[in-house]
């Protein structure tokens, strides 16, 4: 399977600090150089993290994680979060992130898309897609995830109102049986679609 973003960044690595404060709780987050939204938290992913919807019981997928801001701010909300990246250098960053925020209800795996949860299900999958990486790729996002969901369950996504929200939205009502924009905001819309 071929990616459009990279495994191994060829940036030399920096890392900068960031320390946020989302949905009550704060959190220092180690960003890296090659890794999305280095040196800050990107207004979409603030966005998604401020409106996603969490159930204390769920188990949630982080699909490519970055260095994990989605999925850390879940877990202090959710059961379970598996974060996964196809990035070798968000993964490590990703992990550093658990151990500075003391996460324990979470973990990271390493690999592309689903691959890293062949066979698992999750109540939701929330995720920034990577835009950039084109249409074919926020496809396989779209109409796999039901597949990786159980009944009922959400996908959660971002992203840019001029950069395919609507086409993704369309994409989302083919796959699923109910889409909501769950907020919109500094030029960027939130989705969910209900398996």
């Amino acid at each position: 399977m071929s990616h459009y973003y990279s495994e191994e960044p060829s940036t030399p690595l920096k890392t900068k600090t960031i320390e946020v404060c989302l949905r009550g709780h704060c959190f220092k987050f180690i960003t890296a150089s090659g890794v999305f939204s280095f040196g800050k938290l990107d207004r979409g992913t603030e966005l998604l993290i401020e409106s996603m919807l969490l159930e204390r019981n769920w188990r949630v997928l982080d699909l490519g994680c970055g260095y994990g801001a989605i999925g850390i701010v879940a877990s202090r909300f959710v059961d379970y979060v598996v974060m996964t990246d196809v990035n070798r250098r968000a993964v490590s960053t990703a992990r550093k992130n658990l151990k500075i925020n003391g996460v324990r209800n979470a973990e990271v795996r390493w690999g592309g898309l689903y691959d890293p949860v062949v066979g698992e299900k999750f109540d939701s999958i929330i995720t920034n897609p990577p835009v950039h990486a084109g249409m074919g790729l926020l496809r396989e996002i779209v109409i796999n995830a039901p597949r990786h969901l159980n009944d009922g369950g959400l996908l959660q996504l971002v992203v840019k109102t001029k950069q395919g929200a609507r086409r993704i939205r369309s994409l989302m009502e083919e796959s699923f049986t109910e889409v909501r924009e769950l907020a919109k905001g500094s030029g960027y819309r939130v989705y969910a679609g209900i398996a």
